[in-house]
């Protein structure tokens, strides 16, 4: 070993070019073995550029001092290394694009561009990031609240780079263009991790990355956080310590059923009773409860795992949707005996909940057995506190969500600010309609009875809509008409 070179057993990664170390003056000497923590030397602490490699290779960095020249040896050492490596690759790899573009996607500019996105989407609460292809450029916005928002722009000219850079992260086919590809990536942010789900689909121009983002530092909300009213909230607390039927949470995508659920299995006493899951994918690890995940590819699909967990002498199932007729069976099968079902449904409001059951085969009389309360949900966005002020609320708004004449009322609306990027709104609450289905609904159910002898059992039971509950958030304040009509129109 020349002489001023440091003894290290770190193989220097692709995500770590060169010019990066040199420049920085940075070497990595050793990663422990649980690779969650990577020794750096450096003869002065650059820790910018240490977080940068934090980032990339997703773990925590501790920064040593050593001299310049010890440093400068050690670089050159570790990317020779790394060079006749890839060398040696390269002769049974023919794929000269791929190559290219694993080059492409190592620069600084394209490494720090994409740990600059995700911090920013993170930092934002974004819970979505969209890379979409137009004619030569990359279009980036990211999700806040419920609503597409512009991001950072990439570097000009490395629109094909950052895509592939995000392809490595996830372990997918650099060199696949012409077919959807989905992986997942996690990354250490501040002191906690993200993980990120990775969807790349071909289009017109090129490709579209869609990186959905889950903070693992984070956990599910409680009942009484989601933005329930009293009633609708011990409605719902109810039903989640029955011993056996189903709970439904219903709504589109994106609407937070799986967090209510979440929520629910909450209520339980995880110590004493078996509860199990099954989810696309599992989103949140929870302590005490049995999470089995999808896998489609293989052949592991919510019905036969949903057979398999019957086997189990579960309490309590989750079941993260009910896509098809075989899985609603199952599900309905083991409400119907001695285990309480909590799922979910893609309906608009509780009642499309029957008729979307009826859809998938189940039997009138077995949607009354079993069905004992469904909850209806949107995401509204909150008004920035910071910002908000009293307005007169237009009657014609009022008269629309409604579906009635209103007098004069005041509400709120925020004017934007620096808190709220602009929009008004901060953070999101959910608004719900919770049905509990009564006997005579019940009745009325096993009796084939229609939509509209439904809604007027509901309403004569004095039932509030989704609609009352959004107006009751407007009439507080907490969200505007206009965006209470944007969700639910």
């Amino acid at each position: 070993m020349p002489p001023g070179d440091l003894p290290t057993s770190f193989q220097l990664p692709s995500e770590l070019s060169r010019d990066f170390l040199i420049r920085h003056g940075l070497c990595p000497v050793e990663r422990s073995a649980d690779g969650d923590l990577l020794l750096l030397a450096a003869p002065d602490a650059d820790l910018t550029a240490a977080e940068e490699i934090a980032a990339a290779l997703a773990c925590g960095v501790r920064v040593s001092h050593a001299t310049s020249e010890t440093v400068a040896h050690s670089i050159e050492r570790l990317t020779a290394d790394r060079d006749h490596r890839d060398a040696a690759r390269s002769v049974a790899e023919p794929d000269d694009f791929a190559a290219d573009v694993r080059a492409l996607a190592t620069q600084p500019p394209v490494v720090r561009f994409v740990n600059l996105l995700l911090r920013e989407a993170h930092e934002a609460t974004a819970s979505d990031i969209h890379l979409d292809s137009t004619r030569g450029a990359l279009e980036v916005r990211m999700r806040v609240d419920g609503v597409l928002m512009p991001a950072v722009s990439p570097p000009a000219g490395q629109e094909l780079a950052v895509l592939s850079r995000l392809k490595m992260l996830a372990a997918l086919d650099i060199a696949e263009r012409r077919r959807p590809q989905d992986g997942r990536l996690r990354m250490r942010l501040g002191g906690g991790e993200l993980d990120v789900r990775v969807s790349m689909v071909p289009t017109v121009h090129g490709e579209s990355a869609v990186l959905r983002l889950l903070d693992r530092g984070t956990r599910p909300a409680s009942l009484s956080d989601l933005g329930m009213s009293d009633a609708e909230l011990a409605m719902v607390a109810q039903a989640c310590h029955r011993t056996s039927g189903m709970v439904l949470a219903t709504g589109p995508t994106g609407s937070g059923k799986t967090s209510t659920l979440y929520a629910a299995l909450q209520q339980r006493d995880r110590a004493r009773e078996k509860i199990m899951t099954v989810e696309d994918p599992v989103e949140y690890h929870l302590a005490g409860i049995t999470q089995v995940p999808v896998q489609q590819r293989a052949g592991v699909t919510f019905a036969n795992i949903l057979r398999s967990l019957l086997r189990q002498d579960p309490d309590v199932l989750m079941i993260g949707e009910m896509r098809d007729a075989e899985t609603a069976e199952i599900a309905t099968q083991a409400a119907m005996t001695g285990h309480l079902v909590l799922t979910t449904l893609h309906t608009i409001d509780a009642l499309g909940a029957i008729g979307r059951l009826h859809d998938l085969g189940i039997a009138p009389y077995l949607i009354a057995a079993t069905i004992d309360t469904v909850i209806a949900q949107r995401l509204l966005r909150v008004n920035c506190e910071r910002c908000t002020s009293p307005v007169d609320i237009d009657p014609a708004l009022c008269a629309t969500l409604l579906e009635r004449p209103v007098g004069r009322v005041t509400g709120a609306r925020g004017a934007g600010c620096d808190a709220c990027r602009g929009s008004g709104f901060r953070g999101r609450m959910g608004v719900f309609e919770v049905l509990a289905v009564s006997d005579a609904m019940k009745d009325a159910i096993a009796g084939g009875a229609s939509r509209d002898g439904l809604r007027a059992l509901a309403h004569a039971g004095g039932h509030p809509t989704l609609r009352d509950s959004a107006w009751r958030l407007v009439l507080s304040g907490r969200t505007t008409i206009e965006e209470a009509l944007r969700v639910l129109s």
